[in-house]
């Protein structure tokens, strides 16, 4: 069996025999079954926004950003790529000289005004539509359709012992974070919002969430 990742209060990982994920075999079988449908109904839309993005600059179509998952493993969250590819270099400087843009991203590791993202890369992020690629990383096992949005291993640290519940569900596409205003709420609101998650999981709540992620995609609320 393999370790599983403990994230204690003081922000190291200590290795732990894995515990089942929330949800067991019927959150698992649902993830299956609904992924596998959406990406053969969404197959069309999904080469056009491929060529979209190939042809706007002439980059990489997919961006696989190192994001923690179910019990601290590391896996590469796929997305449809919004950034320049020299994407790094360009928010150091950013950063480096805008004091108030080094506050907004320590806080909350985005920038409303992202000078990274590119023309077509903001329409699909406003639209939520970057992110369908992640249908494969809930086929992986590596996410599902419902749940915490992925993190990487330095937001662990905000999420201080709430972390504990993030480790024990797989991150999910949508969940009840996108839906309750995303961008617009602030950080710790989301960790209290995962845990609440967490603690509370049914099937009809992931339900409920997937019907209300709908409008919340075409209002774009919270989405930057």
């Amino acid at each position: 069996m393999k370790n599983a990742a403990k994230w204690a209060g003081s922000g190291t990982l200590e290795s732990s025999v894995e515990a089942a994920p929330i949800g067991g075999l019927v959150k698992r079988g649902f993830d299956i079954v609904g992924a596998s449908a959406a990406l053969i109904l969404l197959s069309p839309l999904l080469l056009l926004l491929s060529l979209l993005v190939k042809f706007s600059d002439g980059g990489s179509v997919f961006y696989g950003h190192r994001r923690i998952g179910r019990g601290g493993r590391v896996f590469h969250c796929l997305k449809f790529r919004t950034m320049v590819e020299n994407g790094d270099e360009v928010l150091a400087a950013h950063l480096a000289a805008h004091p108030e843009c080094r506050e907004e991203w320590r806080a909350t590791r985005k920038l409303r005004r992202d000078p990274r993202v590119t023309r077509v890369g903001r329409v699909l992020r406003k639209l939520s539509l970057d992110e369908l690629p992640q249908i494969i990383n809930i086929l992986q096992g590596d996410m599902s359709i419902v749940g915490p949005r992925p993190v990487v291993k330095d937001e662990l640290d905000i999420y201080g012992s709430c972390a504990i519940f993030y480790l024990k569900s797989r991150p999910g596409l949508t969940g009840l974070w996108q839906v309750s205003g995303r961008n617009d709420t602030s950080y710790a609101n989301r960790v209290a919002l995962d845990r609440h998650y967490v603690e509370n999981w049914s099937f009809s709540t992931d339900l409920v969430i997937i019907m209300k992620t709908i409008p919340a995609v075409c209002t774009s609320r919270g989405s930057y």
